[in-house]
């Protein structure tokens, strides 16, 4: 695992300048993108203050059974991200129990 990443998301105008396979937005139904963030409510509230009615918002923050607080919003392209901040004693565990696997027999 490695100690950071860079995400990055891009409008068309942006990424022009790649001539070949040019990345293209599209709906994408199959995945969540998942941000570990320190507090689920203030980083929804600045969203919605930034963007107002132009934030999809599919979920405003709530509990998960699994102990994570969790706000659900989807991007111009239609992918959902999902903020959230483990907040209870399971939800802790469980992000600290995190780690990558390759292979279903290394689980």
């Amino acid at each position: 695992m490695t100690p950071s990443a860079t995400f990055s998301v891009s409008s068309p105008e942006r990424v022009a300048f790649i001539t070949a396979n040019t990345p293209r937005g599209g709906a994408n139904n199959s995945a969540i993108v998942e941000f570990l963030v320190d507090d689920t409510e203030a980083v929804y509230h600045r969203l919605v203050t930034e963007f107002g009615n132009d934030l999809d918002v599919v979920q405003p923050p709530a509990m998960m059974p699994w102990g994570n607080l969790s706000a659900l919003i989807r991007d111009p392209d239609g992918a959902l991200i999902n903020l959230y901040t483990p907040v209870t004693p399971q939800g802790q565990q469980l992000q600290r129990n995190r780690t990558p696997r390759m292979l279903p027999s290394e689980a």
